[in-house]
């Protein structure tokens, strides 16, 4: 007699959930501190990326005209940068209403007490002073990232060190619902990044809101430029003076792109003025070039072709939504609030 086959089981792949506010262009900051990270995963998670666009108004509530734009931007330069519809759900936030119905029941468990202890929350009102950020929504942004992670049940979230009080947050409010209502959502971990920090051409961290940028659309001349005009040591006034590039922004640029020989030829000769600070910053382009040329020439082919953006788009909000909906299914009948009418 035959024996029949034994058909080896297929493993579950852990679930991710990651995504940014469109709220300007992306950065050499976002590739390595996420998008490279995100590529990778796609082979070996099963992966959900959303463009957070409900997230953006909670800092650009007074002026939303561009908005719309962001999140075609920020379309185009996630699949220009390597990330595969084929592989990963890619969508609007907006475009799945269920992250507003359970960031609403979030919300009702949530200690205020829980959001005003957030780190971020004091410091960025501080940094960007342009703005009146005392709004309900940046005070319970965090409860919207949650809902954000918990509506897929994600299992892991790739993050940057600057969110992983914001995910030790959604962690706590999982515990808190599974404790109140039952099991229903996983706690889930942190996965942080190989480049926990990118300095920007003012040495502070590269970011949209401070304006010192090195965006994956710029022209390469004009990247370049951004580069040569970026801070170094504040303390080598002259090419003579030995420099420190344990305190040099460009060096920790160079750690993000630079291989090991040009990372220990700038790090010896910086110290012993053996190279002048534009030597160093040339060393860089000449790394950091070959990484944006391609990036730059997939998003200009993609630019042409926005329709099929926007059906990348529309299909990703349909598979999300699915997902989305088993979930609440979840959510209302742990919390014994589905009437069992639904619209």
């Amino acid at each position: 007699m035959t024996r029949p086959v034994e058909v080896p089981a297929v493993a579950k792949r852990p679930r991710v959930l990651s995504g940014f506010r469109p709220t300007g262009p992306m950065h050499i900051g976002h590739l390595v501190g996420a998008l490279d990270n995100w590529i990778k995963m796609q082979d070996t998670h099963e992966c959900f990326f959303a463009i957070c666009d409900w997230h953006a108004l909670t800092s650009e509530y007074a002026d939303t005209s561009r908005i719309r734009d962001y999140v075609e931007d920020m379309a185009l330069d996630w699949l220009a940068a390597g990330l595969d519809p084929d592989k990963s759900t890619i969508f609007v936030q907006s475009h799945v209403p269920e992250h507003a119905e359970l960031h609403l029941l979030l919300s009702m468990i949530v200690p205020v007490a829980w959001l005003e202890r957030v780190p971020s929350y004091k410091e960025q009102q501080q940094q960007i002073a342009n703005r009146d950020l005392t709004n309900y929504g940046f005070l319970g942004y965090p409860v919207l990232q949650a809902a954000d992670i918990l509506i897929y049940r994600a299992e892991v979230v790739p993050v940057g060190e600057d969110q992983l009080a914001h995910l030790e947050l959604c962690r706590e409010i999982a515990r808190r619902f599974n404790s109140l209502y039952g099991p229903v959502f996983p706690e889930p971990r942190a996965i942080t990044t190989r480049v926990p920090r990118v300095p920007g051409t003012d040495g502070r961290k590269m970011s949209k809101s401070y304006g010192n940028a090195i965006n994956l659309a710029d022209p390469i001349e004009e990247s370049r430029q951004k580069i040569l005009k970026m801070v170094t040591d504040p303390a080598r006034k002259t090419r003579k003076d030995p420099g420190n590039p344990d305190v040099c922004p460009v060096y920790d640029l160079h750690k993000a792109f630079s291989d090991r020989a040009t990372l220990d030829l700038v790090n010896v000769e910086c110290r012993r003025a053996g190279i002048g600070c534009i030597d160093c910053k040339t060393y860089l382009l000449s790394h950091l070039e070959p990484v944006l040329r391609p990036i730059q020439e997939r998003r200009a082919r993609l630019v042409q072709d926005r329709g099929r953006v926007r059906d990348i788009l529309a299909e990703g909000a349909r598979r999300a939504r699915s997902e989305a909906r088993k979930t609440m299914e979840l959510v209302r009948a742990a919390m014994k609030i589905d009437t069992g009418i639904r619209p």
